[in-house]
């Protein structure tokens, strides 16, 4: 990081100061006689203030204005017309060639040429000789100002490069800090919660990668508990074929025949939990482009296919024959049938299961509803948690359908709310945005 602190600090200091200093030489080095003209106070606006006294006709004035200049200044003034005919000059001096090779350091002045047209249309020049000591008194007492002005820029925007600096490294070194935490699994949100303060780009960025930073803790953790479950779950029913195949290995031929039926029963177990397991573990793969999908449709199949296996249960189906969402099919289809499945384990069969879909705004809420016996207020919480089951719970399953089904819907950047019927029953509502696709 000090790589880049310097790096951004000599970068602003270095253009700021190369290019007041190459304007600054640069100025002086190509307008010098300009500048001189233009700016000392004997030269400056002479031309046009004599020009115009002596146009009026008042030769007094303008012969006053060449004796101040004289007396003040120490400046001789010559002033030729058109034809470089002299017009008025305070003292007789040699004029010195006005073409050809120039050395004034040859002589005790310093002679500068300044052509000046009137409004009536008439040109003169003037040469003014300016002695050199008044000029390098004039240019050190006007050259300290400045000077000293851009000594203090400079100062000024060292600090402000500092502090320019200062402000985008430190940052980014927090940010470095924490990514590196992250990393190591060892990241906590108070480390950047001072940056993350900041009203700018890099408050923003902060705030994001906290939420990225939970988000990842989350995750990590989920997955953690989630091996935890795994490997609970499995091994009882892999201990429980250990025991029936030390059983049959010790076990006569027809004791054998009749402990078969556990052992297949065991193995269907254990792939229905591993199909499971894999079910949940796919939905946080990259799912594809989202589809638009019918609901009616979906939940006629849903229905004929639970009819297979429980022919006398009545569903009903309560959804609008034009209601569609946008998702992915086969994840919907998927928490749709474990919610009507879990339905289909604690209702009566006297009792019909509802299928519910209505519009709420822009959101779709779709639910499936049961007259079983509920679940336990204290219990509602965990509901969905993989491997999670209400105790006392004799059905069977392993407590990865509404897992799941809070998972698909989750990638459908919509909400699972699960609770009590107020009539009785419970009740799963999927809370799903009707034209977004997931996030």
């Amino acid at each position: 990081m000090r790589s880049l602190f310097w790096r951004v600090f000599a970068s602003f200091w270095l253009a700021i100061a190369l290019v007041a200093g190459l304007s600054l030489l640069l100025g002086h080095a190509a307008n010098q006689d300009t500048w001189i003209i233009a700016r000392h106070p004997a030269i400056a606006n002479f031309a046009g203030n004599w020009v115009k006294a002596f146009e009026a006709g008042d030769t007094q004035r303008a012969y006053s204005l060449l004796e101040r200049r004289k007396s003040r200044y120490h400046m001789d003034v010559q002033i030729l017309d058109v034809n470089y005919i002299p017009l008025m000059r305070v003292t007789q001096l040699p004029a010195p060639p006005l073409f050809g090779p120039r050395n004034d350091r040859r002589l005790p002045w310093r002679r500068l040429t300044e052509e000046y047209t009137s409004e009536k249309g008439n040109t003169y020049l003037f040469i003014y000789r300016l002695p050199y000591p008044e000029l390098d008194d004039w240019r050190r007492s006007s050259l300290l100002w400045p000077l000293s002005a851009l000594g203090i820029a400079l100062v000024v925007l060292t600090l402000f490069s500092l502090l320019l600096t200062l402000s985008i490294t430190r940052p980014l070194d927090r940010l470095r800090r924490a990514v590196h935490d992250l990393g190591h699994t060892v990241y906590q949100q108070e480390s950047l919660s001072r940056l993350a303060r900041r009203h700018d780009e890099l408050g923003v960025l902060a705030r994001d990668f906290n939420r990225m930073g939970q988000r990842l803790q989350g995750l990590i953790g989920s997955q953690r508990q989630l091996l935890r479950d795994v490997s609970h779950e499995l091994r009882s029913p892999l201990a429980r074929l250990r025991i029936a195949l030390a059983l049959a290995e010790r076990a006569g031929a027809e004791e054998r025949e009749r402990l078969w039926p556990r052992l297949t029963q065991e193995c269907d177990r254990l792939e229905a939990l591993i199909s499971e397991i894999l079910a949940l573990a796919r939905l946080d793969a990259e799912p594809g482009a989202s589809h638009r999908i019918e609901l009616l449709p979906l939940a006629r199949k849903l229905r004929e296919d639970a009819k297979l296996s429980h022919p006398n249960q009545r569903i009903d189906l309560h959804i609008e024959p034009d209601l569609t969402l946008l998702g992915w099919p086969d994840m919907l289809e998927r928490a749709l049938d474990n919610l009507l499945r879990n339905a289909l384990r604690f209702n009566p069969p006297s009792a019909p299961i509802e299928i519910v879909a209505r519009r709420r705004g822009e959101r779709l809420l779709l639910s499936v509803r049961d007259q079983g016996p509920g679940v336990a207020e204290e219990h509602l919480e965990r509901l969905g948690e993989p491997f999670f089951r209400e105790p006392g719970q004799s059905a069977s399953g392993h407590g990865l359908g509404l897992a799941i089904a809070r998972r698909a819907v989750e990638r459908h950047a919509g909400n699972l709310i699960l609770g009590n019927h107020p009539q009785g029953g419970f009740i799963a509502t999927l809370d799903l945005p009707l034209d977004r696709g997931a996030t």
